[in-house]
Protein backbone atom coordinates (compact mmCIF):
# COMPACT_ATOMS: atom_id res chain seq x y z
CA UNK A 1 0.00 0.00 0.00
CA UNK A 2 2.81 2.55 0.95
CA UNK A 3 4.38 1.65 -2.47
CA UNK A 4 1.16 2.90 -4.47
CA UNK A 5 0.62 6.26 -2.08
CA UNK A 6 3.98 7.43 -2.35
CA UNK A 7 3.81 7.89 -6.19
CA UNK A 8 0.37 9.28 -5.75
CA UNK A 9 1.27 12.06 -2.45
CA UNK A 10 4.66 13.23 -4.80
CA UNK A 11 1.72 13.63 -7.64
CA UNK A 12 -0.30 15.74 -5.47
CA UNK A 13 2.95 17.91 -3.78
CA UNK A 14 3.95 18.51 -7.07
CA UNK A 15 0.54 19.66 -8.35
CA UNK A 16 0.43 21.63 -5.71
CA UNK A 17 4.00 23.35 -6.16
CA UNK A 18 2.58 24.11 -9.46
CA UNK A 19 -0.34 25.50 -8.51
CA UNK A 20 1.35 27.94 -6.06
CA UNK A 21 3.91 29.10 -8.86
CA UNK A 22 0.69 29.84 -11.01
CA UNK A 23 -1.59 31.56 -8.73
CA UNK A 24 2.01 34.21 -8.22
CA UNK A 25 0.99 34.62 -12.63
CA UNK A 26 -3.11 34.14 -11.66
CA UNK A 27 -5.23 34.78 -14.66
CA UNK A 28 -8.30 36.78 -14.60
CA UNK A 29 -11.03 34.84 -13.16
CA UNK A 30 -13.06 34.09 -16.57
CA UNK A 31 -14.65 30.99 -14.76
CA UNK A 32 -15.79 31.71 -11.34
CA UNK A 33 -19.32 29.99 -10.53
CA UNK A 34 -21.28 30.16 -7.04
CA UNK A 35 -21.89 26.67 -6.77
CA UNK A 36 -20.18 23.79 -8.89
CA UNK A 37 -21.63 20.50 -8.83
CA UNK A 38 -19.77 17.09 -9.39
CA UNK A 39 -21.17 13.95 -11.13
CA UNK A 40 -18.85 11.02 -11.30
CA UNK A 41 -17.35 7.63 -10.91
CA UNK A 42 -15.47 6.71 -7.99
CA UNK A 43 -13.38 3.63 -6.87
CA UNK A 44 -12.10 2.49 -3.46
CA UNK A 45 -9.16 0.50 -2.82
CA UNK A 46 -7.47 -1.01 0.50
CA UNK A 47 -5.67 -3.64 1.68
CA UNK A 48 -8.55 -5.48 3.62
CA UNK A 49 -11.09 -4.61 1.09
CA UNK A 50 -9.36 -4.56 -2.20
CA UNK A 51 -10.93 -2.50 -5.18
CA UNK A 52 -14.74 -1.05 -4.97
CA UNK A 53 -16.27 0.34 -7.63
CA UNK A 54 -19.44 3.48 -7.05
CA UNK A 55 -20.24 6.48 -7.74
CA UNK A 56 -20.38 10.24 -6.38
CA UNK A 57 -21.85 13.31 -5.84
CA UNK A 58 -20.82 16.42 -4.49
CA UNK A 59 -21.91 20.24 -4.49
CA UNK A 60 -18.94 23.02 -3.70
CA UNK A 61 -19.44 26.59 -2.68
CA UNK A 62 -17.21 29.24 -2.34
CA UNK A 63 -17.34 30.92 1.05
CA UNK A 64 -14.20 32.75 0.65
CA UNK A 65 -13.20 33.64 -2.78
CA UNK A 66 -9.96 32.30 -4.03
CA UNK A 67 -9.09 31.23 0.00
CA UNK A 68 -12.00 28.62 0.83
CA UNK A 69 -14.11 26.61 -1.05
CA UNK A 70 -16.79 23.45 0.59
CA UNK A 71 -17.53 20.51 -0.77
CA UNK A 72 -20.45 18.66 0.65
CA UNK A 73 -20.43 15.08 -1.39
CA UNK A 74 -22.01 11.60 -1.26
CA UNK A 75 -20.66 8.73 -2.52
CA UNK A 76 -22.11 4.93 -2.96
CA UNK A 77 -19.26 2.34 -3.17
CA UNK A 78 -19.65 -1.90 -3.65
CA UNK A 79 -19.05 -3.55 -0.30
CA UNK A 80 -17.07 -6.76 -0.34
CA UNK A 81 -19.97 -8.57 1.77
CA UNK A 82 -22.46 -7.85 -1.03
CA UNK A 83 -23.97 -3.99 0.74
CA UNK A 84 -23.39 -0.64 0.20
CA UNK A 85 -21.01 1.48 2.11
CA UNK A 86 -22.04 5.43 1.31
CA UNK A 87 -19.45 7.94 2.84
CA UNK A 88 -20.95 11.60 3.25
CA UNK A 89 -18.19 14.31 3.39
CA UNK A 90 -17.13 17.92 4.07
CA UNK A 91 -13.72 19.14 2.63
CA UNK A 92 -12.38 22.27 3.44
CA UNK A 93 -10.79 23.23 -0.03
CA UNK A 94 -7.95 26.17 -0.71
CA UNK A 95 -8.06 26.61 -4.84
CA UNK A 96 -5.22 27.64 -6.69
CA UNK A 97 -5.96 28.94 -10.57
CA UNK A 98 -3.63 27.52 -13.00
CA UNK A 99 -4.60 28.90 -16.16
CA UNK A 100 -8.19 30.69 -17.36
CA UNK A 101 -9.90 27.24 -17.50
CA UNK A 102 -7.63 25.02 -14.93
CA UNK A 103 -8.27 25.22 -11.30
CA UNK A 104 -6.23 22.56 -8.58
CA UNK A 105 -7.51 22.32 -4.96
CA UNK A 106 -6.39 20.31 -1.92
CA UNK A 107 -8.70 19.82 0.83
CA UNK A 108 -9.24 17.82 3.96
CA UNK A 109 -12.11 17.21 6.20
CA UNK A 110 -14.23 15.02 8.06
CA UNK A 111 -16.67 11.89 6.43
CA UNK A 112 -19.26 9.84 8.12
CA UNK A 113 -19.50 6.42 6.73
CA UNK A 114 -22.43 3.97 6.28
CA UNK A 115 -22.28 0.15 5.68
CA UNK A 116 -25.36 -1.41 4.73
CA UNK A 117 -23.54 -4.52 4.50
CA UNK A 118 -22.48 -4.92 8.48
CA UNK A 119 -25.06 -2.54 9.46
CA UNK A 120 -22.56 -0.32 11.16
CA UNK A 121 -21.73 3.55 10.90
CA UNK A 122 -18.28 4.95 11.72
CA UNK A 123 -16.06 8.27 11.02
CA UNK A 124 -12.88 9.09 9.31
CA UNK A 125 -10.96 11.76 7.64
CA UNK A 126 -10.27 12.41 3.96
CA UNK A 127 -7.64 14.34 1.96
CA UNK A 128 -7.59 15.14 -1.90
CA UNK A 129 -6.20 17.00 -4.37
CA UNK A 130 -9.01 18.19 -6.93
CA UNK A 131 -7.94 18.91 -10.51
CA UNK A 132 -10.92 20.94 -12.29
CA UNK A 133 -10.78 21.81 -16.11
CA UNK A 134 -13.31 23.88 -17.43
CA UNK A 135 -13.28 23.82 -21.71
CA UNK A 136 -16.56 25.90 -21.76
CA UNK A 137 -17.90 28.13 -19.41
CA UNK A 138 -20.57 26.26 -17.61
CA UNK A 139 -19.33 22.34 -18.21
CA UNK A 140 -15.97 20.71 -17.22
CA UNK A 141 -14.51 17.37 -15.59
CA UNK A 142 -12.98 17.07 -12.41
CA UNK A 143 -10.32 14.15 -11.36
CA UNK A 144 -9.66 14.15 -7.74
CA UNK A 145 -7.40 11.61 -6.50
CA UNK A 146 -7.73 10.92 -2.30
CA UNK A 147 -6.08 9.03 1.00
CA UNK A 148 -8.99 7.94 3.28
CA UNK A 149 -8.73 6.58 7.31
CA UNK A 150 -11.45 5.39 8.56
CA UNK A 151 -12.11 4.69 12.65
CA UNK A 152 -13.92 1.60 13.11
CA UNK A 153 -14.85 -0.01 16.04
CA UNK A 154 -11.74 -1.66 16.87
CA UNK A 155 -10.20 -1.21 13.53
CA UNK A 156 -8.52 1.38 11.52
CA UNK A 157 -8.25 1.50 7.77
CA UNK A 158 -6.34 3.63 5.02
CA UNK A 159 -7.35 3.65 1.59
CA UNK A 160 -6.89 5.28 -1.63
CA UNK A 161 -10.07 6.47 -3.40
CA UNK A 162 -10.07 8.02 -7.02
CA UNK A 163 -13.40 9.81 -8.48
CA UNK A 164 -13.27 11.51 -12.14
CA UNK A 165 -16.55 13.06 -13.75
CA UNK A 166 -18.70 15.60 -14.59
CA UNK A 167 -18.46 19.15 -13.47
CA UNK A 168 -21.82 21.70 -13.81
CA UNK A 169 -21.09 25.98 -12.65
CA UNK A 170 -23.52 28.12 -12.14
Amino acid sequence: MLRMMRPVGWMLIAAAVLARRASAQQAPADVDHAIVVELGAEGDWSKADGFQPGGTLACEVTPIEHWLELEFGVSAVSHRNGGIEVPVDLLFKKPWRITRTVEFMAGVGPELVHSTAERRTFWGVSAVGDLMVWPSRNVGWYLEPGLEHTFEEGMHQTGFAMAAGLIIGR
